[in-house]
């Protein structure tokens, strides 16, 4: 029964639109090459838990089988210890075994997915605003200017939202910025979410393996229209995406948009990516 909830709860989580897997652990499908270390360390961390409930269990269910009240049970007390030193170490050392396991497979996870000391094919500067977002393509010198969703309950609203566009295995590196409040940058389908703060720059690096359209929104609550702070992500094939570069400078959307960051809290890297020569950062700018 238990278990029958938590895979119902577990698929209930799941982000609408995002296909889920028993074998994954009712995760989103991943559709990055970093997903999977997600993935791995999610499943494994279930599979641990689920043997030690189930050596509790086992011996929850002995102790009543083994010492249940008998007919000929006369009403007396069992032998009573107050010490056994063998069974409190056990139970004092094994839980500190699992936890630091747990703590070194999950920090070696994190350090892999937030290591971004490969060059990356395509650096895209994430600006998160009230209420939307915006999307410089730094290494193209072009920009997509985003506004915030319009639900109005009819299909289709999906259609008039900001659009991030992926080419398909290139390695893309995130650089995360914010124009007020904390925001928060999720595509579930990426199975990763990394803050966007005012005044930070937080940087991780994906590698999209599965093309299509995802959905991305903002995962830190930032006001009243946070809800609609929405996104899509569409991963396509380089050539589609060189396209989609060049559209957008046939548009006009040349150079990049205004991050108002103060510049003073940004090291030297950050500078070139987010640097001072916005000749092309427009009014476009919510």
């Amino acid at each position: 029964m238990g278990l029958s909830i938590a895979v119902v709860a577990l698929s209930a989580c799941s982000a609408v639109g995002v296909n889920t897997d028993p074998k994954n652990g009712y995760l989103p499908e991943g559709v990055t090459e970093e997903s999977q270390i997600v993935e791995n360390l999610w499943i494994w961390a279930w599979v641990a838990a689920l043997a030690v409930g189930v050596l509790v269990w086992g011996l929850i269910l002995w102790c009543m089988a083994a010492y249940r009240r008998r007919k000929d049970d006369d009403g007396s007390l069992p032998v009573q210890l107050q010490y056994n030193v063998p069974l409190e170490i056990l139970y004092t050392v094994v839980p500190m075994l699992m936890v630091g396991a747990l703590f070194y497979y999950t920090q070696d996870a994190t350090t892999k997915l937030q290591d971004v000391s490969q060059e990356p094919d395509q650096t895209i500067n994430i600006v998160g605003k009230q209420w939307s977002w915006d999307f410089n393509y730094v290494d193209e010198g072009v920009y997509e200017a985003g506004q915030m969703a319009d639900l109005d309950g009819k299909e289709g609203a999906e259609k008039d939202l900001p659009t991030l566009y992926l080419p398909k295995g290139e390695r893309v590196e995130f650089v995360l910025t914010s124009r007020d409040v904390i925001h928060s940058f999720w595509v579930p389908a990426f199975l990763e979410k990394m803050d966007v703060n005012p005044g930070i720059v937080n940087r991780f690096q994906v590698t999209p393996n599965q093309t299509g359209t995802f959905q991305g929104k903002c995962a830190e609550l930032c006001g009243a229209y946070h809800s609609q702070m929405l996104f899509n992500v569409k991963v396509v094939e380089p050539a589609e995406f060189d396209k989609h570069m060049a559209d957008l400078k046939a548009k006009g959307q040349t150079g990049l948009l205004d991050n108002g960051l103060n510049r003073e809290k940004i090291n030297p890297r950050d500078q070139d990516l987010l640097g001072e020569d916005d000749s092309a950062r427009t009014s476009e700018e919510n």
